[in-house]
């Protein structure tokens, strides 16, 4: 693994399996205020974004006026059942344990979130306290823009190019590029679908797993390709 100075590693959908439990939140939440929409649309779509960036999204592409009331009420919904379900990704820890390279956090969830979520559970003492999140940017600075990419590389004095990021989204993988980046995609959590996969590599994702158990011998053989041209 000599070839990577830092993993970043995403957290929704990566780390935790919580992008099912915002799809359903959220896509319940769209269909009553008159923008039906599934879960699995909502996955497919829109996972990787930040809630207030969906609600934009729609109301540019289907003119509905969606109310600022939506944004506090998805807050407190998805915080109490992510708080009641999330779970870990099959494999994780056990993954991380070989990892030799220091690694870290970067998401687009706000901080309170991320705390919650991985002391759910049982990685907020593995990552802490290189969790990052993006809104502490500032709300202009989240994915797809590469700000918390570099920022977390900077904690480290790492180099982008030789930094490689964990993500399960085109969102979020369009960010990791445009800081330079090397991605690996994942669609190993609940709200993958049949075209993650060529939606991931399309972004620009060297290669797709679907097992953590497969990352640490795709970072030493990522490594190796790197120091071989």
């Amino acid at each position: 693994m000599d070839g990577f100075d830092l993993i970043i590693f995403d957290c929704d959908g990566v780390l935790v399996d919580s992008e099912i439990i915002a799809a359903e939140v959220e896509s319940r939440l769209l269909t009553e205020a008159g923008y039906p929409i599934g879960s699995e649309e909502m996955g497919e779509r829109f996972a990787g974004m930040t809630w207030h960036n969906i609600l934009l999204t729609i109301e540019r592409e289907a003119a509905i006026p969606l109310s600022a009331s939506l944004l506090d009420k998805s807050e407190k919904l998805l915080d109490a059942r992510l708080a009641a379900e999330v779970k870990v990704i099959d494999g994780v820890k056990a993954m991380l344990s070989r990892i030799r390279k220091p690694y870290c956090i970067c998401s687009n969830s706000a901080s309170h979130r991320l705390d919650m979520m991985l002391s759910k559970v049982g990685l907020k003492e593995i990552f802490a306290p290189h969790v990052y999140s993006a809104k502490d940017l500032g709300p202009d600075r989240v994915k797809p823009k590469p700000d918390i990419f570099l920022h977390g590389a900077k904690q480290f004095n790492a180099d982008p190019a030789r930094t490689l990021v964990i993500e399960d989204s085109v969102h979020g993988i369009a960010g990791a590029r445009a800081a330079g980046m090397r991605v690996v995609g994942f669609t190993g959590a609940s709200h993958t679908y049949p075209s993650h996969a060529d939606r991931l590599t399309e972004a620009g994702a060297e290669t797709v797993i679907s097992r953590m158990s497969e990352l640490p011998e795709m970072i030493a053989a990522l490594a190796e390709w790197r120091e071989a041209i």
